[in-house]
């Protein structure tokens, strides 16, 4: 299975939290839902260091990158990583959500569910603030790598 969906293409999203600490990760799994009401859904690994954050969290930060944001993507998919010290540029924002800086599309999201899924936990949340206006061209997951679109 892993190799068939390296070869499908997925938008890059970074997924973020507040709990005793601040989490985050790099998802390809992000989805549309429902338009009414609008709701989206990931999948998180439950042995991910996101994850006890995530669990208890009543909302996510959900930040689709630019193609700008290669180096951001990698940093949030590192294990390890101290994801939110410089140059990670980010803010508090709406619900104490972790907002990234100069993504095209960030969305604060009120969980609704957490339902387990093999290793996984497909979380579904409802927008409740978002901004779709920021700048440059979508990021794109694809054969292992981060790629831009091509016209």
């Amino acid at each position: 299975m892993r190799a068939a969906f390296r070869r499908h293409p997925a938008g890059v999203a970074v997924i973020t939290a507040r709990g005793s600490r601040l989490a985050g990760f790099t998802a390809t799994s992000l989805t549309s839902v429902s338009a009414e009401p609008p709701l989206v859904s990931f999948g998180v690994g439950t042995a991910s260091s996101s994850w006890p954050v995530i669990a208890e969290a009543e909302h996510v930060g959900v930040h689709l990158l630019g193609e700008h944001q290669r180096e951001l993507a990698g940093t949030f998919a590192r294990s390890g990583a101290d994801r939110f010290a410089p140059p990670t540029r980010w803010r508090e924002g709406p619900e104490g959500v972790p907002l990234l800086e100069s993504v095209p599309v960030w969305l604060v999201c009120r969980v609704v569910a957490r339902v387990p899924a093999g290793d996984h936990r497909v979380v579904v949340a409802e927008v409740v603030a978002g901004d779709p206006a920021g700048p440059g061209r979508p990021l794109v997951h694809h054969d292992g790598r981060y790629n831009a679109l091509r016209d």
